[in-house]
């Protein structure tokens, strides 16, 4: 592992003041016969909000306290996406999307561990990614990756329907996601493994579209983080 040049993640005066290291090559996850090396900065420090927006915009991505993209010498298939939300293009594709999954109903939370949250993250990893590196967590762990953010963080729940007086609807799907300056990022979603075939996981990045087009909606979410 060593130092990695600030100049060669973002030209500005406050990144130049952080330390930056790369792995040392490993294989890739997603490609054979590929190696992988990431370029990584520590976000648990004084300003982490500002940094991680500076981060993001630079195609970082969180993880935890952590933020990483990848600095492979041979490859460039990894890549970050932004989206500009004012020029996106609801087609017929992505509207049918969303109507199939109209009855869910979104509420952003406080960035707080729920046991409720918990279990349905044991179904999803146990369902979709079986034997993979998460799939061991406990609440512990779960909590920590929640309620230790060190930026604007809230969670996205989705319910099928409505609250009323005698019962919460159940939770289907889950989001945590960082609250940015000029925008949001998903950190990681979850859902029930069977809401799959509803395209569960594109519908959420169009709801998080829907939901960014409206500043006032990111306003009164960024007194939630």
């Amino acid at each position: 592992m060593k130092l990695a040049s600030p100049q060669q993640v973002c030209d500005t005066d406050f990144l130049r003041r952080m330390k930056f290291y790369i792995t040392s090559p490993q294989p890739c996850p997603y490609l054979p016969d590929q190696m992988e090396r990431k370029v990584f900065a520590n976000l648990a420090v004084d300003d982490s909000v500002e940094l991680n927006d500076n981060l993001t915009q630079s195609g970082f991505r969180r993880s935890q306290t952590i933020a990483y993209r990848p600095a492979c010498k041979a490859c460039s298939a990894c890549r970050s996406v932004r989206i500009d939300v004012e020029r996106f293009d609801w087609s017929r594709r992505w509207r049918r999307v969303m109507n199939r999954n109209d009855d869910l109903v979104r509420e952003p939370t406080k960035a707080t561990a729920t046991r409720e949250q918990f279990r349905l993250l044991k179904k999803y990893l146990d369902g979709r990614h079986p034997g993979g590196g998460m799939t061991d967590m406990d609440i512990r762990d779960y909590a920590g990756m929640v309620d230790g953010s060190p930026v604007r963080t809230a969670v996205f729940e989705y319910r099928a329907g409505t609250a009323d007086e005698e019962k919460t609807p159940k939770l289907e799907a889950a989001t945590l996601t960082d609250v940015l300056r000029d925008g949001l990022s998903m950190v990681y979603s979850f859902y029930r493994p069977e809401l799959q075939k509803r395209s569960i996981g594109t519908f959420m990045i169009l709801d998080h579209i829907r939901f960014a087009q409206n500043w006032a909606c990111l306003s009164s979410i960024s007194a939630i983080g």
